[in-house]
């Protein structure tokens, strides 16, 4: 369930009590009148199923509650209540099925911000998956994955695509695309240091190197992969499961081969260069398709199981 904690006006608190009660699937409703100081007004908590979350916030947004007053949501991960449970029971559809789309736009807007500490992040993962590739170390692949934040983008992307939200879409290209630029121009650098460090050779990146070829030579089943990638990344994120896995898969070939590209762009080798930008843009399309197509479908999904629970009597 969710925990709605609001700071309601006072001429909206007899409105939205009401909407809280007519919504199926709540429960707890506590009201403090006058108990909020900044900004000033009625303080409203009660519990929400999962499911019915959305359209209990879209209701509240109706009110303006979010523009003169405050909506904050937390997540309930442990609950003992019967009437929760009744709750939950009387709500439309699975909690996993449910999609927030408020929370989900507010999470893919923080992990979608070009920043610091993303930009970090990305160079640091790139420079690691340099290393994996020189040395044909899948490890070294792995760890790069484990730590790329290019997912947040990505999700951005599919959120505002989904929702039409133009400046999420924006932002979120902006720090895709400046991320790896960044990452490859950081990585080149690392690449020539390494080489004067006689850490990195030529005869190394020309190498058979079995374990990650794949990364610059783009085929069917990487865009298979992307697809798979994409649609588990985002039922990961949109069901609140964690996604530290999904975020792996995510990477297998996005990482790798900004690593790959910006490493042979060191040697001059502009075969491998190009065929590692090809990978990377064929499968961060196919990773933004899956994950596109995966919320239309659940909010596709989503619409067909309320309305069909609206047709039928109620007990």
């Amino acid at each position: 369930m969710l925990h709605l904690r609001m700071i309601v006006p006072p001429d909206r608190t007899d409105e939205a009590v009401r909407l809280i009660e007519s919504t199926v699937g709540t429960a707890h409703l506590v009201v403090l009148p006058g108990a909020a100081r900044d900004p000033t007004g009625d303080v409203v908590m009660c519990d929400v199923a999962r499911e019915a979350g959305h359209q209990l916030l879209g209701g509240l947004r109706a009110l303006r509650i979010d523009e003169d007053g405050s909506i904050a949501v937390d997540s309930i991960d442990f609950s003992l209540s019967t009437r929760a449970e009744e709750a939950e029971a009387e709500a439309p559809g699975e909690p996993a099925d449910a999609v927030i789309w408020e929370q989900l736009a507010d999470a893919t807007h923080e992990e979608s911000t070009l920043s610091i500490t993303y930009s970090a992040f990305m160079i640091l993962a790139t420079m690691i998956a340099a290393c994996g590739v020189v040395l044909d170390n899948a490890v070294l692949i792995v760890g790069a994955m484990a730590v790329g934040p290019e997912f947040g983008p990505l999700a951005g992307v599919c959120t505002a695509i989904v929702q039409h939200a133009p400046k999420l879409a924006a932002r979120s290209l902006f720090a895709l695309v400046v991320g790896f630029a960044a990452a490859i121009a950081a990585t080149t650098l690392f690449s020539l240091a390494m080489d004067a460090l006689d850490l990195f050779s030529q005869a190394q990146l020309d190498a058979d190197r079995p374990n990650t070829k794949f990364i610059w030579q783009p085929d069917p089943f990487s865009f298979v992969v992307a697809l798979l990638a994409g649609a588990a990344g985002t039922l990961s994120l949109t069901s609140a499961k964690s996604g530290a896995l999904v975020g792996v898969a995510i990477s297998v070939t996005t990482v790798p081969a900004g690593a790959n590209a910006a490493v042979a762009l060191s040697y001059g080798d502009l075969g491998q260069m190009w065929g590692s930008v090809e990978q990377l843009g064929l499968n961060l399309f196919g990773i933004m398709l899956a994950g596109t197509l995966t919320l239309y479908g659940q909010k596709m999904l989503w619409n067909t199981q309320r309305g069909r629970w609206r047709r039928e009597p109620k007990a």
